[in-house]
């Protein structure tokens, strides 16, 4: 499935439907596909909202602003940080014919996992990022967001 497409109707739609039409020149979206290479960086004077699924479904769906680095690249492949996808997968009984463990967790999140970002300049400010993040929970329910007993 094209979801870089799917992604981009979605901001156009929402912010021009509320009013705020976000331009297409202030972000980007890009699909690392599968497997795909874990970032080193987010672009100075950039924000975004990233997105990792497996098979078809998504799994985490986060943001992160200029300040917030180490949460884009190295946060979700570890263990060492609070509420990231490798713990949640160690935690998933689900998960565990898939065979990871926390000494393979970030290999296996980088192997299986196709990882969508949505790079966005960060003079969009917060809400637009706190927007985008929240269309993209809205339609693809990630499975470790919020907990599963208020869905």
């Amino acid at each position: 499935m094209n979801y870089a497409n799917e992604i981009d109707s979605l901001i156009q739609g929402v912010s021009l439907a509320i009013g705020k039409p976000i331009p297409r020149e202030k972000y980007e979206i890009l699909d690392r596909g599968l497997p795909h290479t874990q970032p080193t960086r987010l672009p100075f004077g950039k924000m975004a909202v990233y997105m990792f699924l497996f098979n078809s479904e998504f799994l985490k769906i986060g943001k992160a602003n200029h300040r917030s680095n180490a949460r884009f690249c190295s946060h979700h492949y570890s263990l060492s940080a609070p509420s990231t996808l490798a713990k949640s997968l160690l935690a998933d009984d689900e998960m565990i014919s898939f065979n990871i463990t926390p000494s393979n967790v970030k290999d296996w999140i980088k192997t299986n996992c196709r990882r969508i970002d949505i790079i966005m300049d960060a003079d969009l400010g917060v809400f637009a990022l706190d927007l985008i993040e929240g269309i993209m929970h809205y339609k693809y329910e990630p499975r470790y967001e919020g907990f599963a007993s208020q869905r």
